[in-house]
């Protein structure tokens, strides 16, 4: 299997873990969703993210989550393998990379703070790994409460040759792309590839600035192909009008808290997951938030035929 790399480009579709209610794995919906998302154009997949409930799962299920995809798509698969411990992180790693993935994603701890902890945090994981693994910093301070400035971004990228991809969630962010890519343009830092996240939620400007593309989710992860599609081959006024047709559902999708619930929500009622049901402890929608999320997909329905749901 390919593995990522600086030039990578496309969509790199999150996908959900797929659970029984009673809290098992299911991975029947998971085998469904992996069909859906090569047939939707996705470029390459990633699990085992925040979306992926990755932190309520043994080492063992987490192996057979990632083991389940690799196993049915020819496609490049990252998984997330971020951890406390450099033990754990390399156990896994050595798990998913031997079975074909791509690459891993590491978010950064809590505990960091200044510049320098940052840096040598991933140049310890890098020489944790080994050269040879393909590593995506997950820049994502609404959630991990660290501040990757592009000051920071560029020493890594010059000091940790195995980091390769930058998964893109700051917030405001759009600034940061373009001085990345200007530094890169200018010969003070090598390439990385950026896949941005937050749901899409800024994906349209985000691929004007300079973005390779998507890592993230989205219960319609046709319109983040779409969008980078048609951005690629500068139809950019299609590109935004398709995107303003979904971006009441991707914000209501993006809401701290209950959007996993959403995006499960929809891709049950679009027959991807035989349920919604999240591992505990989880969010369960109400009676009044499903309603919302239904006049949205009716309304968005009259833009966007794929969300015409039975």
């Amino acid at each position: 299997m390919t593995s990522i790399s600086r030039t990578t480009r496309g969509v790199y579709a999150i996908a959900p873990t797929p659970f029984h209610p009673d809290g098992r794995i299911d991975l029947d919906s998971l085998r469904r969703l992996v069909d859906f998302y090569e047939a939707a154009g996705a470029d390459g997949l990633t699990l085992l993210g925040q979306m992926g409930e990755a932190p309520k799962l043994t080492h063992a299920e987490a192996v057979e989550v990632a083991a389940a995809v690799l196993d049915r798509t020819r496609l490049p698969v990252v998984v997330g393998v971020s951890a406390p411990g450099f033990a754990s992180m390399k156990a896994l790693t050595g798990e998913v990379m031997s079975r074909g993935a791509a690459g891993v994603m590491v978010g950064p701890p809590h505990t960091l703070r200044t510049d320098d902890q940052i840096v040598g945090y991933y140049a310890q994981v890098g020489e944790a790994l080994g050269p040879d693994v393909p590593v995506v910093v997950q820049d994502y301070p609404l959630t991990f409460s660290v501040v990757m400035s592009v000051p920071v971004l560029r020493r890594i990228a010059r000091e940790v040759p195995s980091v390769v991809m930058l998964k893109h969630e700051d917030w405001p962010g759009l600034e940061k792309i373009s001085a990345l890519r200007a530094a890169e343009e200018a010969g003070a830092m090598p390439r990385l590839s950026i896949l941005c996240g937050n749901g899409g939620l800024f994906l349209d400007f985000e691929m004007r600035r300079g973005a390779d593309g998507a890592m993230t989710g989205y219960c319609f992860p046709e319109l983040l192909v779409d969008v980078v599609r048609l951005m690629g081959e500068g139809r950019t006024a299609d590109a935004h009008d398709l995107f303003d047709a979904h971006l009441p559902l991707i914000r209501y999708e993006q809401q701290a808290g209950v959007g996993l619930a959403v995006r499960k929500y929809v891709m049950r009622r679009r027959g991807l997951l035989a349920d919604d049901a999240q591992r505990a402890p989880g969010r369960s929608l109400t009676a009044a938030e499903r309603a919302e999320i239904d006049v949205l997909l009716e309304r968005l329905a009259r833009r966007d035929p794929r969300a015409k749901l039975s």
